[in-house]
């Protein structure tokens, strides 16, 4: 049985590092009944993903049509969503502000056993946005394989 229905990736704005994680989550097929989606920790208006990290997904042939950033609510969070962050700082916050309701709320390296934070790539060149793509994809090819070996326990 699986744990959960929904993973959602948190980054600052919710323009970079976390659509690109949603993106990539979404190419995991394996994982065809979970939605994948993302938040931002300060939105304040939709925007759309940031030109430099849409061109790294074009170049790695990842579609992410249509995103605008979201920012994170109380309403986002329930038994069922797997919440994952970029930062420590970002999850910590997160279980202040919304202590009566957060739930299963993990940084993204820590959910995959592993540790440090996934910095982000905004004001920087184009291989910075590569190398954060990069790390990335190794992160949630290994969240595909902790999500596939806890819905097979």
């Amino acid at each position: 049985m699986k744990k959960y229905d929904k993973v959602t990736f948190i980054s600052r704005s919710d323009t970079c590092r976390a659509p690109i994680a949603e993106a990539l989550m979404q190419t995991k097929l394996l994982l065809e009944d979970i939605i994948a989606d993302s938040r931002g920790m300060i939105v304040l208006f939709p925007e759309p993903v940031n030109p430099k990290a849409q061109e790294i997904l074009q170049n790695h042939q990842v579609a992410l049509e249509g995103h605008e950033a979201a920012q994170l609510t109380r309403d986002d969070f329930d038994e069922r969503t797997l919440m994952l962050t970029m930062e420590q700082g970002q999850k910590e916050k997160i279980l202040e502000e919304y202590a009566d309701a957060a739930k299963n709320v993990y940084t993204l390296a820590q959910y995959c056993g592993r540790t440090g934070d996934v910095e982000s790539p905004l004001g920087k060149d184009l291989p910075a946005y590569e190398a954060c793509f990069q790390i990335l994809k190794e992160l949630v090819d290994q969240l595909a394989d902790v999500i596939k070996k806890e819905d097979e326990a």
